[in-house]
């Protein structure tokens, strides 16, 4: 069996979470052929998600996922989706996490680039702003969340500190545990 080429481009990727302000982004690169299923597990990777919810790709009328049952016929199966086959450089495509709470990123490709020899894709380069804990009530839940924390004498200060599991940190992104994480993708 003959060996499979290597990848030759590398796409840039500003990931930006929608209805956070300040906003909350990363800045990540991924080979140019990854599948979106793998895009999925990088982009939970480097935004601090649990993987605990359902997922969708939209690009213009076409929505990409995981092919669950009674996710409806209309979703096209992101393991067999390359992301510079719908996609190329300057384009967006949106991704939205847990529907319920309705976390959606825009993905900006900024650029498409030659992939360096000794690197290892997938890579985190940037990032600012803590990703929201998860089941937080999407972006108004979290506002809320986050002034209830800052105020310690309001009446559900302990219990929402509690719940999120004592100090949460909106501020706070950690370059090197994100890449970290990454260097667990296969």
């Amino acid at each position: 069996m003959a060996a499979k080429p290597a990848t030759k481009n590398v796409y840039q990727i500003k990931v930006t979470l929608r209805h956070v302000r300040p906003p909350v982004t990363r800045r990540i690169q991924v080979k140019a052929d990854t599948k979106l299923s793998k895009l999925h597990d990088v982009l939970q990777i480097v935004m601090g998600w649990t993987n605990s919810h359902m997922h969708a790709f939209r690009i213009g009328h076409a929505q990409y996922s995981d092919p669950a049952p009674g996710f409806g016929t209309d979703m096209i199966d992101e393991r067999k989706v390359r992301l510079d086959s719908i996609v190329g450089e300057g384009g967006t495509l949106v991704y939205e996490y847990d529907f319920g709470d309705g976390w959606e990123h825009d993905l900006k490709i900024e650029k498409v680039i030659p992939a360096e020899a000794k690197t290892r894709y997938p890579l985190c380069l940037a990032g600012k702003r803590n990703c929201p804990p998860e089941d937080c009530g999407g972006p108004f839940g979290y506002e809320n969340l986050l002034e209830i924390l800052r105020d310690p004498a309001h009446e559900e200060h302990e219990e929402m500190r509690a719940w999120i599991g004592g100090d949460f940190d909106p501020e706070a992104f950690d370059l090197d545990e994100v890449n970290a994480g990454l260097g667990t993708i296969k």
